[in-house]
């Protein structure tokens, strides 16, 4: 694969203690590359040491890979980098994945973080074992394809999201935001949806989220269609109200056969009870 890279604007405000980095879409122009994991297993080999910036809350931290061969295995150098990555996570340690820029010497790379320890540890910096830091192209410790979730927040981290949003198909979409739910994630779930939504209430009510099932019709048979309506059999963990079952259909449009294809959020969250309209 070739590397592909993208400036993404910046505005960087560093504090006394270091540990922030005010990240918006406007500023001075930083390289953020999106480097195949090929090429990030040489640059970050084992025992590296390298800061994470969270491209949501501009926080950032130190950390060591410690191991990994299909992605890196690292731990916060410190207690003070352990704690600045707690913060991240609001206080309590989450497998949600988060958007992050991998910076190295004069690198700038993006990348997928989970922010929950397991397994060994072996540093001084109280956290219990390690986790997750995952590149383009790589993958878990139990597949051999990238998992998705990972996969769109390092096109979120390099810019490149609604680039992939535009050229995907109806299927690939649907999956896309049954992971920003899944994630929580209103930038994922805004670059797919027809309407402009309020995000922060469903997405705080949902915990968790699953495509049990969507039957899939060969691409070339959508060439003509500029609506559709796809049934899907979703489950859901929801806050204070346990598991929920949705048997339906997720609607999609498209303006004309060149744009690309948004999800009908409203319909799908009026359909879930989750609002009654978009004001909301």
């Amino acid at each position: 694969m070739k590397n592909v890279m993208r400036v993404i604007l910046l505005t960087v405000a560093l504090f006394v203690n270091s540990s922030v980095v005010l990240a918006k879409d406007e500023g001075i122009g930083v390289q953020i590359e999106m480097l195949p994991w090929e090429k990030v297993n040489g640059i970050l080999p084992k025992y590296s040491k390298f800061t994470v910036l969270d491209v949501e809350t501009g926080m950032k931290f130190r950390v060591q890979r410690r191991a990994g061969s299909n992605h890196a295995d690292v731990q916060p150098l410190t207690s003070k980098d352990t704690k600045i990555m707690k913060g991240i996570y609001n206080g309590k340690w989450s497998w949600k994945r988060r958007a992050i820029v991998v910076i190295h010497q004069d690198q700038w790379i993006a990348a997928s973080m989970h922010g929950m320890p397991h397994g060994a540890g072996a540093l001084e910096n109280n956290f219990p074992g390690h986790f997750c830091i995952h590149f383009y192209g790589s993958t878990t410790h139990r597949t051999k394809f990238m998992d998705l979730s990972h996969k769109l927040m390092i096109l979120k981290a390099a810019g490149r999201l609604e680039e992939y949003v535009e050229k995907a198909d109806p299927y690939e979409l649907i999956h896309a935001y049954v992971s920003g739910l899944k994630q929580q994630d209103p930038r994922i779930l805004s670059s797919i949806s027809l309407e402009q939504v309020n995000w922060k209430k469903p997405i705080r009510l949902i915990e968790n989220i699953h495509l049990n099932r969507m039957p899939v019709i060969p691409t070339e048979d959508l060439i003509d269609e500029i609506s559709l309506e796809v049934p899907v059999e979703i489950e859901m963990v929801l806050k204070n109200s346990g598991r929920k079952y949705f048997k339906g259909q997720i609607y999609l449009v498209r303006f004309s056969h060149a744009d690309a294809w948004k999800i009908d959020s409203v319909r799908f969250l009026q359909e879930n009870h989750f609002f009654s309209n978009k004001k909301q």
